[in-house]
């Protein structure tokens, strides 16, 4: 008998992920234009970094507040004030072990064994493993796909809500598909949350990955103080520090304690001198994420007009976040794709098997590179494209 058998199921059943299982079989390979992850090219700057390394040498290796040191919740509620305009207190603020620790503490907060959260599909893998492992089911509710674009369809949402429906995750904008939700779209949803008494777990990692100017839509346009709404969010992807691992929560100080307790009993706090390079990230940091989405945004681009333009993809630029998500004629089997691309062409692309329902035909490329590597990728694939 296996000793896997004697696990736990909830364990057991956790699924490998789709995106790490093609990473793995080409990572490192020479002349490889790794696009299959959400992450850009540019290490951490130096500001960052800087930050952190004096805090570490100074000896700030001690443990520390849990919910976060008081100067990184003071930038976050200055953050939010710049970018979102609206001042929340620092008491807001929960900082937490990456986004995905944002993610894991919410649902151990809002769910419990038996529990029903509905999201959006195709959907970033790791929410759904989140609830499942949880002890919740996740129930997947899949975005409209028709001329290349996503789109929110209400009904169905409303369709999935049971009476074990415990709240609705959305993710705008969207990780894999770019669709990024209007003002109207958060306030219909608003106001189906509020019909049916639900949670809204809101993840807008991307909100400043907004095409169209400024920044995405957010449910803080459209809330009240008395909504039950739980914001995640990282640091990765504005700051390119992916490898950190630090997030952060946005929820009402009277769920404070509770927070703080799930952090104590899963990594006791973030880690100082890290806390203190995400200072810098938030207060020196503006200049360096305008650059980052002005590169997006030109890599983008360069990447979905040359795809268009062999008449063999079906996609429209996205709205927001950093991936193009691509249905190629000819492509029944995303995954063997994905395989047979890295092979072919050393271009890593993500399978949308690995995003759930809807996504099954598709291909992922984040473009948050150089737009001369992404100038290269795009030559490869369409090379590779009209030769299907």
């Amino acid at each position: 008998m296996s000793i896997v058998n004697s696990l736990s199921p909830r364990a057991v059943a956790a699924p490998e992920s789709g995106i790490v299982e093609v990473v793995n079989y080409a990572r490192g390979r020479e002349g490889l234009l790794p696009l299959w992850v959400g992450e850009g090219d540019l290490p951490t700057p130096d500001f960052i970094s800087r930050a952190a390394m004096q805090a570490l040498a100074a000896g700030e290796t001690f443990y520390t507040w849990q919910r976060g040191i008081p100067e990184l919740r003071r930038a976050l509620s200055d953050y939010y004030f710049r970018h979102f305009s609206v001042r929340l207190p620092a008491e807001h603020f929960y900082v937490t072990g990456s986004g995905m620790q944002a993610i894991q503490i919410s649902v151990q907060a809002l769910t419990s064994p038996g529990d029903e959260f509905v999201y959006l599909t195709p959907a970033w893998p790791n929410i759904a493993a989140a609830l499942e492992i949880a002890g919740a089911r996740s129930v997947g509710v899949e975005l409209q796909f028709e001329g290349g674009k996503w789109g929110l369809d209400l009904d169905r949402i409303e369709a999935a809500i049971t009476p074990k429906t415990r709240g609705l995750f959305i993710n705008t904008p969207s990780n894999p598909t770019g669709w990024t939700a209007s003002r109207k779209d958060l306030g219909q949803i608003l106001a189906l949350a509020r019909k049916h008494d639900l949670w809204i777990m809101a993840d807008e990692i991307y909100a400043l990955y907004y095409f169209a100017g400024g920044r995405a839509p957010s449910f803080l346009d459209v809330m009240e103080e008395s909504d039950k709404i739980i914001f995640v969010n990282s640091f990765s992807k504005n700051w390119s520090m992916t490898g950190w691992r630090v997030g952060w929560i946005v929820a009402p100080p009277e769920m404070g304690q509770v927070l703080e307790n799930l952090i104590q009993y899963s990594t006791s706090g973030v880690a100082q001198f890290m806390q203190k390079g995400a200072v810098a990230a938030l207060d020196q940091g503006d200049d360096f994420v305008r650059a980052n989405i002005a590169k997006a945004a030109r890599s983008r681009d360069i990447l979905c007009d040359a795809l268009i333009a062999t008449n063999r993809v079906e996609t429209l630029k996205p709205d927001g976040a950093l991936y193009a998500f691509l249905k190629i004629d000819g492509v029944a089997d995303s995954r063997r794709a994905a395989i047979d691309i890295v092979d072919k062409t050393g271009v890593g692309l993500a399978p949308g098997t690995a995003f759930g329902a809807g996504g099954e035909l598709f291909l992922r490329a984040c473009f948050l590179r150089d737009p001369g590597q992404i100038a290269v990728a795009a030559e490869r694939l369409c090379d590779y494209i009209v030769k299907l």
